[in-house]
């Protein structure tokens, strides 16, 4: 008899402490799945680096820059696979899409040039040559206009009406990301060369201020209004920064994975995604203080560029090819989905 009570204490107790972790484990960190991988979308024969992406919403048509295949893939989000590929580029970097003119624009490196193909047979439509290396697209709708980062520094504005370049903005460094303040004429950009941040006024193209930063390799950036913050990624040392819209002072900074060249923001879920090229995706929580991590999903070393769209509540990362394995665009849903 005592022996059995022996027995039923014990399991009582263990009972009670396993109850009691679990209890501690649901409120002291988060188990819910924040990003959830819901398809590998076959590129196909695509050697090399792939860089920026962008989306046309109507048609479900995911843009694929191929910088080192020379090549922009289309690919068919509804059927999940490529329906068409531009070829003949100059190492594509950045792509944006304007419904507005039913356009592509696709900046290349290689040659400098920012090429506009038609939005319904991919027909090419014009082209702006800029002084070299264009880089980054944004689309800035209320001016009707492109802004590109080009060469050793400098944004290019291109009128989407003439397809000819409406003026220029000058740097002192090349423009890695950078963002358009929907509330205002800023412009805000990274120039890792430089090592700062620098605020320009997109209607006059004059500097408004200079932000140096206290660490090196400032590429990715996106924007937290909610909280007036401009939110950037380092890579020396890897670090997410937040800084004041107002001033630039530090409003708060953690450590992330390695080798980031994208992050966003998803303003509905009060997240941030980083990918980064050591192979993860780090997920942060941007409603607390120090954006504790959420998760960090392992992908694929190389993996550095996505696109989150948050109208599809999804976030698409590009993987190279690498050894038997081919190209593919990773295709992560939000965990309320």
């Amino acid at each position: 008899m005592i022996r059995k009570v022996g027995t039923w204490a014990a399991v009582l107790s263990a009972l009670f402490v396993a109850l009691a972790l679990g209890s501690r484990g649901s409120a002291g960190e988060t188990t819910e799945q924040t990003l959830r991988l819901e398809a590998r979308i076959a590129l196909g024969d695509v050697a090399g680096r792939i860089d920026h992406m962008a989306v046309d919403l109507a048609r479900k048509r995911l843009f694929v820059a191929e910088l080192g295949n020379n090549s922009v893939s289309v690919v068919d989000l509804a059927a999940r696979k490529v329906m068409h590929r531009m070829t003949g580029l100059k190492e594509p970097q950045g792509v944006a899409y304007a419904p507005a003119t039913d356009t592509l624009y696709v900046a290349n490196r290689g040659d400098g040039s920012v090429r506009m193909f038609r939005g319904t047979d991919y027909a090419p439509a014009a082209r702006v040559e800029l002084d070299s290396d264009a880089d980054n697209i944004r689309v800035d709708g209320a001016a009707n206009r492109i802004i590109v980062g080009y060469g050793g520094g400098g944004l290019a504005a291109i009128d989407m009406a003439s397809n000819a370049k409406a003026g220029t903005m000058p740097l002192k460094g090349h423009p890695e990301s950078f963002q358009l303040d929907p509330a205002t004429s800023d412009v805000f950009v990274n120039l890792p060369d430089d090592r700062a941040i620098v605020v320009l006024d997109r209607l006059t193209g004059q500097q408004r201020t200079r932000w140096p930063m206290p660490y090196g390799g400032n590429f990715a950036m996106a924007l937290d209004n909610e909280t007036q913050r401009v939110l950037t990624v380092f890579r020396q040392p890897a670090k997410l920064v937040a800084f004041s819209k107002g001033n630039g002072s530090v409003a708060d900074q953690v450590a992330t994975c390695g080798d980031v060249d994208d992050l966003f923001l998803d303003a509905k879920r009060r997240r941030i995604y980083i990918s980064c090229g050591e192979g993860f995706i780090d997920v942060r929580d941007a409603g607390k203080a120090a954006y504790p991590q959420l998760e960090r999903i392992a992908t694929v070393a190389g993996a550095r560029t996505s696109l989150f769209v948050p109208e599809l509540d999804r976030l698409f990362l590009a993987v190279r090819a690498q050894g038997s394995a081919p190209a593919a665009i990773w295709v992560f849903v939000t965990g309320d989905h």
